[in-house]
């Protein structure tokens, strides 16, 4: 991975195995989403993913809390103005495109060729949270809590967490969360379906989630993508237009050769061998 090989301001970069480990690495300042963040990120999870070689993608965090969102300099310094423009539409149309771009950086999660599980200590807040609702899974420690902050500081959330997490969890909760501010502990975000298992330490939790993540690499990587853009498809789509979908990914992508290295492993008691997905084509000449 040419990540591996990069030095970043907000994330370490570490090859676990076949499980691509991305660590948020500013513990000390609350790991909070500074500018370059917003660049850093999809860079690292775009080159995972186009590379290929990675089956599974972990992002945990440093220090007492996982991230406690966006930082006051991407408000302040300049990110979300028009510089030099006075003229009421072309400001506003900078402030959508500006929009809009903070969320590409999150969407990478969700494009992202192989699943993306995301381990969660301490204080997850404001766009920390729009971040891990565009994750395939979600772990936490005991002491962890979520926080739509931004109704706290008198906006409305923009970058995800409201188109996202209504889908993982009842509609009434989300409401209630992103109405009041208030905070949602570890436990009940377990019990309404927001993270999959709670551990009592942030060691515990971090090798939990790469145990998961080895679990899931021991599969074939081309039925893992498929299963992942399946799911995502369904969950915007009616039932029907997902079995279409469905069927026209198999005609395509369906790979007896994986299954016969499945059945022959599982006959002789081993994980199987399957080939890593081809890296993703940059043009016609790549």
């Amino acid at each position: 991975m040419r990540s591996l090989n990069m030095t970043y301001e907000c994330f370490e970069v570490t090859d676990v195995g076949k499980i691509a480990h991305v660590q948020m690495s500013r513990g000390e300042n609350l790991n909070t989403m500074v500018p370059s963040f917003w660049k850093e990120l999809p860079e690292i999870i775009n080159d995972i993913s186009d590379e290929g070689r990675a089956r599974a993608i972990v992002i945990s965090s440093t220090g007492r809390h996982f991230c406690a969102g966006m930082d006051l300099a991407v408000f302040t310094g300049g990110n979300l103005s028009a510089e030099g423009k006075t003229e009421r539409g072309r400001m506003n149309a900078n402030t959508r495109s500006s929009a809009l771009h903070l969320q590409e950086s999150f969407n990478c999660l969700e494009h992202a060729r192989m699943p993306v599980l995301v381990a969660i200590q301490g204080g997850c807040v404001g766009g920390a949270v729009d971040m891990v609702t565009a994750a395939d899974m979600r772990y936490a420690t005991a002491d962890a809590w979520f926080c739509i902050q931004e109704i706290n500081i008198g906006m409305t959330a923009d970058v995800g967490t409201l188109q996202r997490l209504p889908k993982l969890v009842p509609e009434g909760v989300v409401r209630e969360l992103a109405y009041t501010g208030r905070r949602m502990s570890a436990q009940r975000a377990y019990e309404v379906g927001l993270v999959n298992q709670i551990f009592e330490t942030h060691e515990e939790l971090v090798q939990g989630v790469l145990d998961i993540a080895h679990e899931i690499a021991t599969k074939s990587p081309l039925a893992i993508w498929g299963t992942k853009e399946s799911v995502n498809y369904a969950r915007d789509h009616s039932v029907a237009d997902s079995l279409n979908f469905i069927a026209t990914w198999q005609a395509g992508m369906f790979q007896p050769k994986d299954m016969a290295a499945a059945f022959e492993a599982q006959a002789n008691n081993e994980d199987p061998d399957f080939d890593d997905l081809p890296p993703m084509r940059k043009g016609l000449g790549s």
